[in-house]
């Protein structure tokens, strides 16, 4: 009786010692983000010939300021979900010579959202796709002089804007 009591204890405190080891399915762990924070919205505001602190107020403090390179801003940010693996975002801001900005590389681009590009709602980078025709839809159209009448054709006559893409800078 005492050998089988000392069996069970023991067989006991070796199966939570293995158990502690384990990872259980619905335990929460904590996002880790390192460096700053770019948004797609912030690169489409940055423009060439913009000052440092005119990107600075847009962008934040440069994670990087290297002291080889003085007319380089470089911004990084990582993440880490829970339990899935690290992402890293990297884009670097070069200056001219009158400390206006030249040129950015990196994974954003000017015009291109993350966010579209995986939902499909346009084209992944470096393809130029057809203007978008609208959907046909089973609504009935607007009265004429009505309030909705005038927003669609306010809309219709609507012309996109380009966005300017800096030329890509090479480095040594």
């Amino acid at each position: 009786m005492q050998n089988t009591k000392l069996l069970l204890s023991s067989l006991t405190l070796v199966g939570l010692f293995a158990l502690a080891g384990c990872s259980f399915p619905g335990v929460y762990k904590v996002d880790i983000q390192q460096g700053n924070v770019v948004t797609q919205d912030m690169i489409d505001q940055l423009r060439p010939g913009m000052t440092r602190s005119q990107v600075r107020f847009i962008m934040g403090n440069p994670l990087i300021t290297d002291t080889f390179h003085a007319n380089r801003w470089d911004y990084l940010y990582s993440i880490k979900p829970g339990g899935s693996q690290r992402q890293q975002e990297r884009i670097s801001l070069v200056f001219n010579s009158n400390d206006q900005l030249a040129g950015l590389a990196g994974d954003f681009k000017p015009g291109v959202s993350r966010d579209e590009a995986i939902l499909g709602t346009q084209p992944p980078a470096g393809e130029v796709s057809a203007p978008r025709q609208p959907a046909p839809s089973s609504e009935q159209p607007a009265e004429p002089g009505s309030l909705l009448d005038e927003i669609q054709r306010d809309v219709d006559a609507a012309e996109p804007v380009p966005v300017p893409t800096p030329e890509r800078i090479e480095t040594d």
